[in-house]
C-alpha cells in the first residue's frame, strides 16, 4: 500500500496533468490552424478577448498570426500572470463580482467590434470562463452597483451558472448574442475555452456571439425563483419590467441574420482536463475510470457521493480493481448558510473527508481549473481517510465547519490546501479520487 505523502503527490500530478493539458496558448494554436479556412492566410483580424484565459489565449493568437493582427483589446482578471501580446491592450476588471474595470473593459471591447462591423474586418472572439462579470456594460439606468447586487445576492442564493446568466444577459448591452449584432456584418470566428457543463456557447461567458435561448421573463422568473425580485435593485427590476413588456428589445434569437457569419469552435473544455488527469493515473499504474465531465448540484453532495464511492472500492464492492483511480469534472455550487469562509471544491472535499473518516489508502482532491476557489486566495484541497481526526486533534470541528461553510479555515489549519495561484486558464473544476492496493 502507498504511503499517505504518495497518494497526496499522486492527486497533485493527476491534478497538474489535468491543468497542463488545459493550457489556452497551445489550445489556441492548434484550432486556428484547423480554423483556417475561416481565416485565409494573409487577411487582417482584429481581435476581442474576455475571461480567465484571455491573456494567454491571446498569445496563441498572436504567435499564430503575428501582424496580421491589426489591434484589439482584452479583458482579463485583476492580478493576472504575464504580459499582453505588443498589438493588443488590455484591462483588468474583478470576477465574480464586476467593477469599474470590467466596465472601461467592455466599452473598450465596443469600439473594437464597432470599428470592424464599419471596415467589415475579420472579429476573432477569445472566449473564456469568468468572461461573464469581466465583460459588463449594463443598460443606460442601471449603475454597475445594482449589476454588482444582484450578481451577489443570486450566488449566495445558491442560483447555477444558466441562472446567473440568464439574469445577466438581459442587463447587459453585449451578453447574449448582442456583441454579434454590433459586430455585423463582420464575419467573426469565436474560440471558446468552456468553463461550463455540457458547453452551451450560450452560457460561456454569458454567450456573446450566441443565440440566447432565454428572455426577459426566464430573468424575471429566475429572480422570483431564489426569492429576490421583490428586493432586487430598482433600475434592475426597472429594466426588465421593460423587457417583459416589449419595450426593450430582447437578445437575439438563433434566426436572427447577425449569427449568419459568425463561427464558433470550442478548444478546450473539461473533457480535456478530465482525460489528461486519466492518463497520468494510469501511468502511475492506477486502474483509471472517468466518472463524468458533467458534475453539477451542491458541492457537499458531490463529495458525499466521490467519498462513497471511495469507501466502495476499498471495500471491494463496487469500482475499478486497486489501485484505483476516479476521475470526474463539472461545476458544484454552494448554498451559503454559515457565516465561514470556503469555496466549492473545498467545501467538497471536506464532505468526501467525512465519507472517508478512517480508511487507509484514500486521498482524494479537487481543484478550480482557475487557481480560485470562491472568496479565497486557493486553488482546492486534498483530504485522506486521516483528515476529519487530525482536524479534531487540532480542535475542529469538521461537521460543525460544512454546516457553516467554513472549509477554508480547517484545511488552513492543516495545512492541506492547493495553491496554484491564478492558472490563466479555466475549464471548470477537476476531481481525483485514488484508493492504493493493501501490498
Amino acid at each position: 500500500m502507498k504511503s499517505e505523502q504518495e497518494l497526496r503527490e499522486d492527486v497533485l500530478a493527476c491534478l497538474m496533468a489535468g491543468l497542463e493539458a488545459a493550457d489556452p496558448e497551445r489550445l489556441v494554436r492548434d484550432a486556428l490552424e484547423r480554423e483556417e479556412s475561416a481565416l485565409p492566410p494573409g487577411e487582417s483580424v482584429l481581435v476581442v478577448g474576455f475571461g480567465k484565459a484571455a491573456l494567454r489565449m491571446s498569445w496563441g493568437a498572436d504567435r499564430t498570426l503575428g501582424d496580421r493582427i491589426l489591434g484589439g483589446t482584452l479583458i482579463v482578471p485583476h492580478g493576472s500572470p504575464g504580459k499582453c501580446p505588443p498589438r493588443l491592450r488590455h484591462y483588468h476588471g474583478a470576477h465574480p463580482i464586476p467593477d469599474a474595470g470590467c466596465v472601461a473593459g467592455a466599452q473598450a471591447v465596443r469600439d473594437v467590434v464597432l470599428r470592424a462591423a464599419q471596415s467589415q474586418t475579420q472579429l476573432l472572439c477569445l472566449i473564456s470562463g469568468g468572461g461573464s462579470a469581466l465583460l459588463t456594460l449594463p443598460p443606460a439606468g442601471i449603475p454597475l452597483e445594482e449589476i454588482r447586487t444582484v450578481t451577489r445576492e443570486l450566488q449566495l442564493a445558491g442560483a447555477d451558472i444558466r441562472e446567473l446568466n440568464c439574469v445577466r444577459k438581459h442587463l447587459d448591452q453585449l451578453k447574449g448574442g448582442r456583441l454579434a449584432r454590433i459586430a455585423g456584418p463582420a464575419p467573426i470566428l469565436a474560440l471558446v475555452l468552456s468553463d461550463v457543463v455540457g458547453d452551451p456557447c450560450d452560457a460561456i461567458a454569458s454567450g456573446p456571439v450566441s443565440p440566447d435561448p432565454t428572455a426577459y421573463a426566464d430573468a424575471v422568473e429566475v429572480l422570483k425563483h431564489r426569492g429576490l425580485w421583490g428586493r432586487a435593485p430598482e433600475g434592475v427590476r426597472r429594466h426588465l419590467q421593460a423587457g417583459l413588456e416589449g419595450n426593450v428589445e430582447d437578445s437575439p434569437r438563433p434566426d436572427d441574420a447577425c449569427f449568419a457569419s459568425v463561427r464558433t469552435s470550442i478548444v478546450g473544455n473539461a473533457r480535456t482536463a478530465a482525460e489528461a488527469a486519466v492518463g497520468c493515473a494510469q501511468g502511475l499504474g492506477y486502474d483509471s475510470q472517468l466518472l463524468s465531465v458533467e458534475i453539477t448540484g451542491e458541492a457537499r453532495e458531490a463529495g458525499r457521493v466521490l467519498g462513497q464511492r471511495a469507501r466502495a472500492i476499498r471495500e471491494g464492492s463496487a469500482g475499478p480493481r486497486m489501485p484505483a483511480c476516479l476521475v470526474a469534472a463539472g461545476e458544484t455550487a454552494v448554498t451559503v448558510r454559515g457565516a465561514g469562509k470556503g469555496g466549492r471544491n473545498q467545501e467538497l472535499v471536506l464532505a468526501a473527508a467525512m465519507e472517508i473518516e478512517g480508511l487507509k489508502g484514500v486521498a482524494l482532491g479537487s481543484l478550480g481549473t482557475d487557481g480560485i476557489d470562491g472568496p479565497t486566495d486557493v486553488a482546492g484541497a486534498i483530504a485522506t481517510g486521516r483528515t476529519v481526526r487530525r482536524a479534531r486533534e487540532q480542535g475542529h470541528n469538521p461537521s460543525a465547519a460544512l454546516g457553516e461553510n467554513d472549509s477554508y479555515t480547517l484545511f488552513h489549519a492543516l495545512g492541506d490546501h492547493i495553491q496554484t495561484g491564478p492558472t490563466g486558464t479555466n475549464v471548470t473544476d477537476l476531481q481525483i479520487v485514488l484508493v492504493s492496493d493493501e501490498h
